[in-house]
C-alpha cells in the first residue's frame, strides 16, 4: 500500500508539472527573443516543481522525472522494483498532463503558441544533434547536482529545499529554452511529443530519442559525481 501511494504521488506530481509547464509554455509561447513566454515558462515549470516537493515530496520525494529517479538508484536511495514503478508513474502521469492540455485546447479552440503541445526540439541549436545533447545532458547535470546536494543527510538547508530545486529549474529552463525547450525529464519530453504526433504533427518524435537518452545520461554523470564528492575516499 505504500508502494502504491509513492506510485500514484509520483503520477499526480508529473501531470502537475506537464500541465503547468507545457501548459503555461502553449498558451504564451517560448520566443527568445520577445522574452515574455520564455520566462514563463521557466518559471511555471520551476514553481511547479516548488509546488510538488511540498505537496508530495513526504509521499514520494517529489522526484516527478525519471532522471531524478535514475540519480537516487543510483545514489542507493531506493530499489530497482521502486525505480521502475516511478519511472511508470510518471510516464502515465505526464501522458495524462499532456493528454487534458490537448482536451481543453481542443475544447476552447485555443491556439497552441509551441505547435507541438510544449514538446522539444532542436530548431534552438540549428538542428544538431551533438549540440542538443550536450546542452540536455549539461543542464541535466547542475540538476541533479543541485537536488542531491539539496536532499543529502549533511545538508543544512532546512525546509528551504525544495524552493531551492524549483528555482535550479527555473534558471535551467532560462538557459535551455531558446536551445532545445529544456527538457531535463525524459517524461516530460515524451508525452507531447507522442500526443502532438497523434494530433497530426510528427517532427517532435523525430528527436524525441535525444530527450530520453540524454537527461539520463546527464543524472547518471550527476550522480556519480556528487556521489564521489560526498564520499570520504
Amino acid at each position: 500500500m505504500k508502494a502504491t501511494k509513492k506510485y500514484i504521488a509520483e503520477f499526480i506530481g508529473t501531470f502537475i508539472l506537464v500541465f503547468m509547464g507545457c501548459g503555461t509554455a502553449m498558451l504564451v509561447g517560448c520566443d527568445a527573443v520577445n522574452g515574455g513566454g520564455y520566462v514563463l515558462t521557466a518559471f511555471a515549470f520551476g514553481l511547479a516543481i516548488v509546488a510538488m516537493a511540498y505537496g508530495v515530496g513526504n509521499i514520494s520525494g517529489g522526484h516527478v522525472n525519471p532522471a531524478v529517479s535514475l540519480a537516487v538508484l543510483i545514489n542507493g536511495g531506493m530499489t530497482m522494483a521502486d525505480f521502475i514503478g516511478y519511472v511508470i508513474a510518471q510516464c502515465l502521469g505526464a501522458f495524462a498532463g499532456s493528454g487534458v492540455l490537448a482536451l481543453i485546447f481542443k475544447l476552447g479552440n485555443i491556439p497552441d503558441m509551441t505547435g507541438g503541445y510544449g514538446s522539444n526540439g532542436l530548431g534552438g541549436v540549428g538542428g544538431s544533434v551533438a549540440a542538443g545533447i550536450i546542452v540536455e545532458i549539461v543542464l541535466t547535470c547542475i540538476f541533479i547536482v543541485t537536488i542531491l546536494g539539496v536532499t543529502s543527510k549533511n545538508q543544512t538547508h532546512g525546509s528551504f529545499g525544495g524552493l531551492i530545486i524549483g528555482l535550479t529549474l527555473v534558471g535551467v529552463h532560462i538557459i535551455g529554452i531558446g536551445l532545445t525547450g529544456t527538457s531535463v525529464n525524459p517524461a516530460r519530453s515524451l508525452a507531447p511529443a507522442v500526443i502532438a504526433a497523434i494530433g497530426g504533427n510528427a517532427e517532435p518524435i523525430k528527436s524525441l530519442w535525444v530527450f530520453i537518452a540524454a537527461p539520463l545520461v546527464g543524472a547518471a554523470i550527476g550522480a556519480y559525481v556528487y556521489k564521489y564528492l560526498e564520499s570520504n575516499k
